[in-house]
């Protein structure tokens, strides 16, 4: 069950390689204005958001030795969320210091997202492209947070080649994605776009779906080293989320890093 933070446009890539789908976007597109709406088409996101975060800011403060107990521990560190959606990850890393750019390939995301930054008070440098597009423009970062996009995307490892190029040396990725097997055909697509109605019939494609194995290949040869992966699982009794280092059987999240 996830509910993805970007799609795709027809827009030139880095290396001529297009990774975005601009059937993706277009089912985004027009869930766009519902982001804030904790009722709505993104009810099983803010539902899990709170455990995505507890696992981004554990790794960024591991990574770059950041005490999260201390006022804006992410100070000076440039974090790109790409696929920002709405901003549900984006707001909470600016409110801990960082700067932080939000990227997004469905457009209609992005003034949604710059006026709930505008009416919280936060700073967050909101832009529609790709992060191909950014990756030729020579932006670099300290963290980039990949979460639920890479399912989404025409071509996984130009895509994935694209974030190892926006990061400096020493970087950190975080993504995220689902996994492909029976259960997760089950819980994402049968479960929550039919069963449960969480999301619209289509959303995912189960053939886009990425094993960890996969996935763990497909960053290495992007040219990154996976140093983590946990599984986000889903409660059923107690209807929460939880991080789990053995069930990666349907959500789950990888980190990555870019040697100095």
């Amino acid at each position: 069950m996830n509910t993805p933070e970007a799609g795709g446009v027809n827009t030139p890539s880095a290396g001529g390689v297009n990774t975005v789908d601009a059937g993706e976007v277009a089912k985004f597109e027009a869930m766009a204005a519902e982001w804030w709406d904790l009722e709505g088409k993104f009810k099983p996101l803010h539902m899990l958001n709170p455990t995505r975060l507890d696992y981004i800011t554990s790794q960024i403060a591991a990574e770059f030795g950041r005490d999260l107990t201390a006022e804006s521990p992410f100070a000076g560190l440039r974090i790109l969320d790409i696929g920002c959606g709405g901003g549900l990850l984006a707001e909470p890393m600016a409110r801990l210091g960082a700067d932080v750019v939000g990227a997004d390939a469905a457009e209609r995301n992005i003034p949604v997202a710059q006026v709930h930054a505008a009416q919280s008070g936060l700073e967050i440098d909101y832009r529609h492209t790709t992060a191909e597009a950014m990756a030729e423009a020579g932006e670099q970062f300290d963290v980039v947070l990949n979460m639920e996009v890479v399912e989404h995307v025409a071509d996984p490892l130009g895509y994935l080649t694209a974030c190892q190029q926006l990061l400096k040396p020493g970087g950190l990725m975080v993504c995220s994605t689902l996994n492909r097997n029976p259960k997760s055909f089950l819980m994402a697509i049968i479960g929550a776009e039919h069963v449960m109605r969480w999301l619209p019939k289509g959303t995912h494609e189960w053939s886009k779906f990425i094993t960890p194995d996969e996935l763990y290949d497909l960053i290495r040869n992007a040219g990154l080293d996976p140093v983590d992966r946990k599984g986000f699982v889903f409660n059923p009794v107690l209807w929460t989320w939880g991080i789990s280092a053995r069930d990666l059987s349907v959500n789950y999240v990888t980190a990555s890093v870019k040697r100095a």
